[in-house]
Formats: C-alpha cells, sequence, structure tokens
C-alpha cells in the first residue's frame, strides 16, 4: 500500500516528510514529484512504509493535520488506472476528422 500525501508544502523536502512518517513506523520509499517543464514540487507526495498498520495509523493521525502552514490530506494512495489524474482516454474523437496528408 502507499499512502498519498496532498496539499503539501512546496518547501516540504524528502527527508522532512521521513522525519514526520518515521514517527509512525520504518519508512521504505517517498516520492515528491515534479513538474517536468519547470522543476518546482507538485504539491504532493507518496510515502510507502513497512507495514501497513504502520501506514494505516500515520493516516490517521495525519489526514487533517496542519503542517508548514497547510492542512494535509492523507489517505491510501489509488492506483492510476482507477481515476484522478494521468492522461485522458481519447479513443472517442467523433468531432475530429483524420487528415490523410
Amino acid at each position: 500500500m502507499t499512502i498519498y500525501v496532498g496539499n503539501l508544502s512546496f518547501q516540504a523536502t524528502e527527508d522532512d516528510l521521513r522525519d514526520v512518517f518515521a514517527e509512525y513506523g520504518e519508512v521504505k520509499r517517498i516520492s515528491l514529484p515534479t513538474d517536468r517543464e519547470t522543476g518546482r514540487k507538485r504539491g504532493f507526495a507518496f510515502v510507502e512504509m513497512l507495514e501497513e498498520a504502520q501506514e494505516d495509523a500515520a493516516i490517521s493521525e495525519l489526514d487533517g493535520a496542519e503542517w508548514l502552514g497547510r492542512e494535509l490530506r492523507v489517505n491510501k494512495a489509488r492506483p492510476r488506472n482507477e481515476g484522478g489524474g494521468g492522461r485522458r482516454d481519447n479513443s472517442d474523437r467523433s468531432n475530429f476528422t483524420s487528415n490523410p496528408l
């Protein structure tokens, strides 16, 4: 399971997140996505912990908590194919015609 951390301060670092989540157990991995064009942090992160019980405790305690001036949104991350981001499926392009040239 992976934890989604949203509404994250742009000043937050991987070390900051590791310190916060380490209070609930061993952190296996942290991903702090950045914008491809600007390199700026995108305001969310993914945290993976050693045990699911530790992740559940972190979610329970940190969701809605204020950290670095922002109210965190912390929940179980959903796989990409369950909506909420990623690329749209443009397979139905009935409003468009193809140009063979």
